[in-house]
């Protein structure tokens, strides 16, 4: 039988001895217990070591032990990237045989027979290039495009049903629910006139990124519940009205939330980010009553007026999809030759709806703002806004058929919400900056007030039939981007900001 290379933690001349005379130490090890394990090491697949295995004092359910130490020199030098687990010791008496594994290698099962004065074994190598580190088979271009793709459709079934991670605030369970003394005596009459608000109530700086949007419960009784979507990948549900303190959080998106919607009943939040994830998620409980996974990143979504399971999303695409909820299907897709919907509009009834769009030449801007029908999905109108600005957002009228576009131009203009969507040339609210930010805009209940953030961190009042400023309120340091009205609270304000802030002000 030839003899093996075999390293040793010694060097002396009994160690080499013992290598010319391997023979003569086999017949004195049991043939019961005799096991050879082949290592290859990658780049001298031309030598192979055997080592053998003998059991010791303290066995294992195998019937062998093995003791941690270092590895021997020669695949230390050679291989250092390689040595990954743990080396192993044999032990024998008069010398010490070391051994090592790498992350990567074949066990040979071997079969015994005693013939003679020897001992023969009879080693069986199993083919496998995955054994040789740096080696790879070939794997046709079709089946590298499905495994591709198992990836990522298996991130999305865990994502549909898992539950949304919701983290919940210092008040406790019943602040969702309960009816603030402050609201009480505003529910059973109408919205009176609207004062500009002057002091700050409240100050709330749990996001760790820029606030993209906020939103008020649409229902009464629970508009003390504020709404906010930020960078930091979280949606917060706060109590804005009484205590100021954050409800809940939660973090169902893996990148930035972009926007974010109530539901018209209160109990759901319809969110969508960068991560193209929709979610809606049930506000008390967390749990995702629908989750799809989207084709581009989310940067507008809205509910349909009448139909409370319909939304609309648009992003960084040139499509803007109407989503069922109860099938979680797509209805229909509205195609247009753009490459981002920055915001979404519905007209009254939401038979036609507005989306506002980065398609800008050199002199105008005519796919800037686009009608469309609903139900056909056609383009009513592209020719709506022909100046040289982008809209990043869009807001309608509480009372009268008009809608306001922000415009990059520093300015908000004023069109009709009917057709052909005329724009007042005779109004235009100037003053404020936009300056590249998505700075949101809003009317007063009563539709006497038009309110706007600025990227220098102030906010503006306008008076809605005279266009001019009322009143400047520096609320922020850096850029506000969104000033809501309460829907029942007269003069009530929030405020959000690109540093994570959100403010209340009356």
């Amino acid at each position: 039988m030839s003899s093996s290379l075999v390293a040793y933690d010694d060097s002396d001349s009994e160690a080499e001895a013992e290598v010319s005379n391997t023979s003569s130490r086999q017949t004195s090890l049991p043939s019961s217990s005799v096991n050879r394990v082949q290592y290859f090491a990658p780049g001298s697949l031309g030598t192979t070591s055997a080592y053998e295995m003998q059991p010791t004092e303290n066995t294992d359910s195998s019937g062998t032990s093995t003791v941690c130490e270092d590895p021997p020199e020669h695949y230390a030098q050679n291989n250092s990237a390689d040595l990954t687990s743990p080396y192993c010791k044999r032990a024998y008496s008069g010398h010490t045989a070391l051994s090592m594994s790498y992350k990567n290698y074949e066990q040979i099962s071997s079969s015994s027979t005693n013939s003679g004065n020897g001992l023969s074994q009879k080693r069986i190598r199993k083919d496998s290039t995955t054994a040789i580190k740096g080696i790879r088979p070939y794997i046709p271009k079709r089946l590298r495009q499905e495994n591709s793709s198992m990836p990522d459709n298996k991130e999305s079934d865990q994502r549909d049903s898992s539950d949304c991670d919701v983290k919940l605030g210092v008040s406790g369970e019943q602040t969702l629910r309960k009816i603030s003394e402050l609201i009480k005596p505003y529910l059973g009459s109408k919205y009176k006139l609207t004062e500009v608000p002057k002091s700050l109530i409240f100050y709330m700086s749990k996001h760790s990124g820029p606030v993209n949007e906020i939103e008020w419960c649409p229902v009464r009784e629970q508009s003390h519940m504020l709404l906010s979507a930020s960078m930091d990948k979280t949606v917060k549900v706060w109590d804005a009205v009484d205590t100021g303190c954050c409800l809940r959080t939660y973090s169902c998106h893996s990148c930035a939330v972009r926007a974010a919607r109530w539901s018209s009943c209160g109990r759901r939040i319809l969110s969508g980010g960068f991560d193209s994830m929709l979610h809606l998620t049930d506000v008390e409980t967390g749990k995702q009553i629908f989750s799809s996974k989207n084709e581009f990143r989310i940067s507008a979504l809205k509910f349909h007026p009448a139909e409370s399971n319909i939304f609309i999303c648009g992003g960084f695409s040139p499509e803007v999809k109407a989503w069922d909820i109860r099938t979680s299907k797509v209805l229909r897709v509205y195609k247009a030759a753009v490459q981002q919907t920055l915001d979404i509009l519905f007209l009254p009834e939401g038979r036609e709806f507005l989306t506002s769009t980065d398609a800008v030449s050199r002199d105008s801007a005519d796919r800037t703002v686009i009608a469309w029908d609903f139900q056909s999905a056609a383009k009513i109108s592209n020719q709506i806004f022909h100046e040289r600005y982008t809209c990043p957002s869009l807001t309608l009228h509480p009372k009268e058929p008009v809608f306001v576009a922000q415009t990059n131009g520093n300015y908000m203009s004023l069109f009709s919400a009917q057709r052909p969507y005329r724009i007042n040339k005779k109004k235009r609210y100037e003053g404020h900056k936009v300056e590249g930010f998505a700075v949101g805009c809003e009317f007063s209940p009563d539709g006497t007030l038009l309110v706007t953030g600025s990227s220098d961190g102030k906010v503006f009042f306008y008076n809605y039939h005279t266009a001019r400023i009322i009143r400047t309120l520096s609320a922020h340091k850096e850029a506000c981007v969104s000033a809501i009205f309460h829907p029942v609270l007269p003069s009530l304000l929030a405020t959000c900001d690109w540093a994570g802030g959100i403010k209340i002000w009356q």
